[in-house]
């Protein structure tokens, strides 16, 4: 008989060439890789918290999480301008509170006239901040310790910062970390906190 041609309906069986499939675990074992390494540095050098009152606004709202970084002030001093996050005298029973660095170790800080005054020179600092009403604890000056910090809300007429006497000057033990990032409430995107 005769070899019939024409049309066949019968498809020929592909095989899976060795190294297209060593390929594709490679790329699936580098993914999951790539995510335990990503889910172990954030958890272990960050950690996630909430903003608590308006004191930071217009930067930080009531509520929004946060991502704070807590190794960097083991390897470096915080720095002017840092929002950093932090426990009141170090009690463990309160809450968090973010607020950014003005005064540094050793230097005197004082708040005259609505402003800050460091080492008996004024701070200059952008127009965004208000003119401070009460100075509380620094209305005379305050000398840091070699460990100690001062600290101010951005949203300076509502905020529980070191002028009063319940939070003072914080102490570097006393912080927990640098803020991080910020997760934006509107839309669900994360930004950098400057």
């Amino acid at each position: 008989m005769a070899k019939r041609k024409g049309l066949t309906f019968y498809q020929k069986k592909k095989k899976l060439n060795p190294s297209v499939i060593k390929d594709i675990f490679e790329v699936i074992v580098g993914g999951l890789i790539a995510v335990f390494l990503a889910f172990v540095i954030v958890f272990s050098v960050g950690m996630r918290t909430s903003v608590v009152g308006d004191s930071m606004e217009p930067v930080l709202y009531n509520g929004q999480e946060i991502l704070m970084n807590r190794v960097v002030y083991r390897l470096s001093k915080p720095k002017r301008g840092d929002v950093v996050v932090f426990l009141p005298n170090g009690n463990p029973n309160s809450h968090y509170y973010v607020k950014r660095v003005v005064g540094l170790p050793g230097e005197t800080v004082q708040i005259k006239d609505g402003s800050v005054y460091i080492n008996g020179v004024l701070l200059e600092e952008d127009d965004s901040f208000d003119k401070i009403a009460e100075a509380g604890i620094a209305a005379n000056e305050l000398e840091l310790a070699s460990d100690e910090f001062f600290v101010l809300g951005d949203n300076r007429n509502s905020s529980e910062d070191s002028r009063s006497a319940n939070v003072g000057a914080v102490k570097k033990d006393n912080l927990i970390g640098k803020a991080w990032f910020h997760m934006a409430i509107e839309d669900e995107t994360i930004g950098l906190i400057q």
